[in-house]
């Protein structure tokens, strides 16, 4: 990178037109901004953009307006900053500069004589929300996709007057929330009635005639028939407020992520710096995070989520896949239920749930139906919606579902997948059923976590037909879909699978038919090495705490206890019968499983668990278990690349964010065991090489 010239930068123009407003005696400047794509390239701010708007704002303001308006292309406003550009960058002075020019050009919006608004007519993130803040007057779209201020998801702060603006704007607990605790909850969006709420828009319009609606409330506003009032921000609760937030992220994170401790320290200073002092901490932040290795992990897990999931590595030819007008699901339990709603709502499909007898088909049926009456109640599905979807969703018994002819209400399915039992014979026996009332073409789709679909298929008359088709819970939450290959799975029903999946919504990864696939085998991998220090003799407190400086989503016995620990030692069975060297069974497991118990009770470990456990007299140091437990994931994704269970390192990590959680400043997993050394010292050589996800050496 010469300068501040970024060589790939898609720049965004930012155009200038006079527009005429009923109500003003003078022409209005309305400057668009533009990259030239459609709204799947979203506008984005490098240095060539910044000068283009700056270049703008200095046309529009030549011209005398009654205002000048910023508003974006069709769907989107700005998404930010050029992060495409932040590796370029060669030392710490570019990076002071990168942040010092965005100040320098959007500070001419907040001091201009002439009156500033932004039209956010859709997506605003990160250093576009930015753009907005330093307007005068805000108008926002019902329809605006995206609003959020992201950066200390990746490892940065708002470096472009955010930390500084948003608390003064909004008050501190709502600027807390959107600059701090929606960024590290899986990047949680800003929707426009709760942005409008908050104050970061003073009008919420519709989106149908939002520009013209837009144009003619800035002219109320300039011309004084609409007054805008905003509260006052209390300042009394500052410190209260950022003091709770210190607490909770020192408790969650544990020092993992610097970004969200810069961004707490440029919240605090917020209260009483003023704005040059305050945006002059910002550079200096955003400087000093831009060489840390955490952005440079943040940077390469946002373009694992961002592109590399949208064309999933070895996925066959799309136009392979075949139609799929109805789905059936085998079981009507909890997972069967979560599925059925899932692709009702994204296929707009008829989805029929067969079981035993229709005791159980009705509960299942009423699970559906209660999800349903949740969204409506909480405003997120009109009834319309509601009343199509209880149409769409049906159930028959088996004794009906699996009958033979055109009576079965599985005859004229596509796609069927299996919710039962976690047992090899059990699903045999499903498809073996099931086979004989489908067509020949019907995808068979198991939802198997650890057994292997090669053996699944040895007794089908049309094993090419059947695939791993891998969900994770809670379904409508972790977007991973692991896509399993079996011995004989064709590429019609593969390239099917990967056509539903991503009409699903969901991030699909090809995996082979390896026990456990990916996400399991690692986190089964990762807790047997906790649980062998447990039996060890090590106290469950202090194994549980040792991975805390990873600032993972949750400790080792939270996670456990999500997964179920009846379900943890079934999927351990599986591998130790595969891998007996490297999976162990515990059983201390085993008795926390047959007891029935939580392990965690807010947050703390229950005693009665405790008192079960029969342990040794050799505990390990927190730091013990800590380097044992990476040094097992390195040692057990070296195995899998080996294997060829994925095509790369990159799907590795990119099951870890998108089944796992597993966090930005992480990268996965492999830039961690990478950044600290225990790659070479376990398998000899890294995982990627230097300069990706991490510092260029």
């Amino acid at each position: 990178m010469t300068g501040l010239a970024a060589p790939n930068e898609v720049v965004t123009r930012a155009l200038v037109r006079r527009v005429d407003v009923p109500g003003l005696d003078r022409p209005a400047a309305l400057i668009t901004l533009d990259n030239g794509h459609d709204h799947t390239k979203p506008n984005t701010l490098g240095p060539a953009g910044l000068t283009s708007l700056d270049e703008a704002i200095t046309a529009a303001l030549a011209a005398d307006p009654a205002f000048v308006a910023v508003t974006g292309k069709p769907y989107v406003f700005c998404v930010g900053a050029d992060l495409t550009s932040l590796p370029l960058l060669q030392d710490r002075d570019q990076a002071l500069e990168i942040g010092r020019l965005g100040h320098r050009v959007f500070a001419r919006l907040k001091d201009s004589t002439v009156p500033t608004f932004a039209f956010v007519n859709g997506a605003a993130m990160g250093g576009g929300l930015e753009l907005a803040l330093h307007c005068h007057y805000r108008t926002l779209s019902g329809g605006a996709g995206a609003l959020a201020l992201p950066e200390v998801s990746l490892g940065l702060i708002p470096g472009w007057g955010g930390t500084q603006l948003l608390p003064n704007l909004v008050g501190i607990p709502a600027a807390t929330q959107v600059i701090l605790q929606n960024p590290l909850m899986q990047n949680r969006m800003l929707k426009p009635k709760q942005a409008a709420e908050m104050g970061l828009a003073d009008v919420l319009l519709e989106p149908a005639d939002f520009l013209e609606r837009s144009l003619e409330w800035a002219a109320g506003v300039v011309g004084g028939e609409t007054t805008v009032t905003r509260p006052e921000v209390d300042r009394d609760m500052w410190a209260g407020v950022l003091y709770f937030a210190r607490q909770t992220l020192d408790q969650r994170l544990h020092g993992a992520v610097p970004a969200a401790n810069r961004a707490l320290d440029l919240l605090e200073s917020a209260k009483d710096a003023d704005f040059a002092t305050g945006t002059a901490a910002e550079d200096e932040a955003l400087a000093d995070l831009i060489f840390s290795e955490e952005l440079r992990s943040g940077l390469y897990a946002f373009d694992l989520v961002q592109r590399r999931a949208k064309r999933p590595a070895g996925a066959p030819d799309k136009e392979l896949a075949r139609p799929v007008t109805k789905v059936g699901i085998v079981g009507a339990g909890l997972m069967a239920g979560q599925l059925a709603l899932l692709f009702a709502r994204r296929l707009q499909v008829p989805v029929v749930l067969t079981d035993l007898d229709q005791a159980r088909v009705d509960k299942g049926v009423a699970y559906v139906h209660t999800q349903i009456e949740k969204q409506v109640s909480k405003g997120r599905m009109d009834k319309g919606t509601a009343a199509r979807l209880y149409g769409l969703i049906s159930g028959a018994p088996k004794a009906e579902a699996f009958t033979s002819g055109h009576s079965s209400s599985f005859a004229d399915c596509d796609f069927v997948i299996e919710a039962v039992f976690e047992d090899l014979t059990v699903k045999k026996q499903v498809w073996a059923e099931l086979e004989k009332v489908v067509g020949p073409e019907t995808v068979l789709a198991t939802n198997t976590s650890s057994l292997s679909v090669s053996a699944m298929a040895t007794d089908l008359e049309h094993p090419q037909r059947l695939v791993g088709f891998h969900f994770f819970n809670p379904v409508a939450v972790l977007p991973l879909l692991e896509i399993v290959r079996g011995d004989r799975t064709d590429d019609a029903t593969l390239a099917t699978a990967f056509a539903v999946g991503k009409q699903l919504r969901k991030s699909c990864v090809l995996v082979s038919d390896a026990p456990a696939f990916v996400v399991n085998r690692l986190l089964t991998r990762f807790l047997g090495t906790v649980f062998a220090a447990v039996d060890a003799g090590t106290p469950l407190e202090v194994a549980n705490n040792a991975l805390d400086p990873l600032g993972l989503p949750m400790r080792p016995l939270a996670l456990l206890q999500l997964v179920g620990p009846a379900v943890a030692y079934h999927v351990g069975g599986t591998l130790h019968a595969a891998f007996p060297d490297r999976f162990a069974v515990s059983e201390n497991l085993k008795r926390i499983a047959e007891s029935g118990r939580p392990i965690v009770v807010d947050d703390e470990i229950d005693p009665e668990v405790a008192s079960l456990l029969v342990v040794g007299d050799q505990p390990l140091t927190a730091e013990q278990v800590r380097r044992n437990a990476l040094e097992a994931l390195a040692q057990e994704v070296r195995l899998m690349l080996d294997e060829g269970v994925v095509a790369e390192a990159h799907d590795i990590d990119l099951c870890m964010i998108l089944g796992a959680g597993w966090p930005f400043h992480l990268g996965g997993v492999t830039p961690y065991l990478d950044r600290t050394g225990t790659s070479e010292r376990v398998t000899g050589r890294r995982f990627l090489p230097p300069g990706v996800a991490s510092l260029p050496a």
